[in-house]
């Protein structure tokens, strides 16, 4: 009989020890459920809001994109501006200087016709006035080309006649005079000189042939022509053979 109630007994707390495990493990699960539930809808809020974000970050990326093609955009309109606002500068100054050239002459003009005026002279006798001068100023370089040329034939025959009295013993020659020998001719021994008449060059006139700095020979003019002169070597002067490139001087 106490068997049976011992055993009873053990049943009865064995129940309530598994009612009271079942009521703690309800009470787990229904934690459970509640704490499962919130993180579902915590990770449901939160994807909501990263997929807001996403689509805020890729609308910004366009954004970001879109300014910075605006950018572009703006700085090659900018430097398209800049670069017609220097041409225009550059034009404008053009133009300037070209308006102050034409105003400069203008100005002369108007002062040379009031200068005309001021002879009495008409405008329409302006012209017949500048040929006259220019035709005038022709004639003087004809004239004064002529009187070189007299000059010169002078020279000539005033050097002759110191000559024939014995005023002189040679042809003198320019100071300074410099020449170079364009051809030589061993065979026949004369040369052919760039200087000539322009130069002050006279017939009879003698001249040192140097190279180097150092005598090569003597010679002595025989014709004179506008720019050159042929000239032959003088006999115990040669002390070798001249060349063409030669430098001569006038004799003292």
């Amino acid at each position: 009989m106490l068997t049976r109630v011992c055993l009873i007994a053990a049943i009865v707390f064995g129940v309530a020890v598994a009612t009271l495990n079942l009521w703690k493990v309800r009470e787990v699960i229904v934690t459970t459920r509640t704490e499962l539930n919130t993180t579902s809808n915590t990770l449901y809020t939160t994807t909501i809001t990263l997929n807001q974000t996403r689509r805020e970050l890729d609308d910004t990326k366009d954004d970001l994109a879109q300014t910075q093609q605006n950018l572009e955009n703006t700085t090659e309109e900018r430097n398209r501006l800049r670069s017609q606002t220097d041409e225009l500068v550059k034009q404008n100054n053009s133009l300037q200087q070209k308006l102050k050239t034409t105003t400069d002459e203008l100005n002369d003009a108007q002062a040379e016709l009031a200068a005309w005026d001021a002879l009495g002279i008409r405008v329409d006798q302006v012209k017949n006035v500048i040929a006259t001068a220019n035709e005038a100023q022709e004639m003087l370089k004809v004239a004064n080309t002529e009187n070189q040329i007299l000059e010169r034939e002078v020279l000539k025959l005033q050097t002759q006649l110191d000559l024939l009295v014995g005023k002189i013993t040679k042809v003198p020659l320019p100071v300074g005079l410099k020449g170079k020998v364009l051809v030589a001719d061993p065979k026949w021994e004369f040369v052919v000189l760039d200087i000539g008449e322009d130069d002050g060059v006279l017939k009879d006139g003698e001249l040192l042939v140097n190279r180097n700095g150092r005598l090569v020979a003597k010679v002595r003019i025989q014709s004179v022509q506008k720019d050159r002169s042929i000239a032959n070597l003088m006999n115990g002067w040669k002390l070798s053979d001249v060349i063409e490139g030669d430098l001569v001087i006038p004799a003292l």
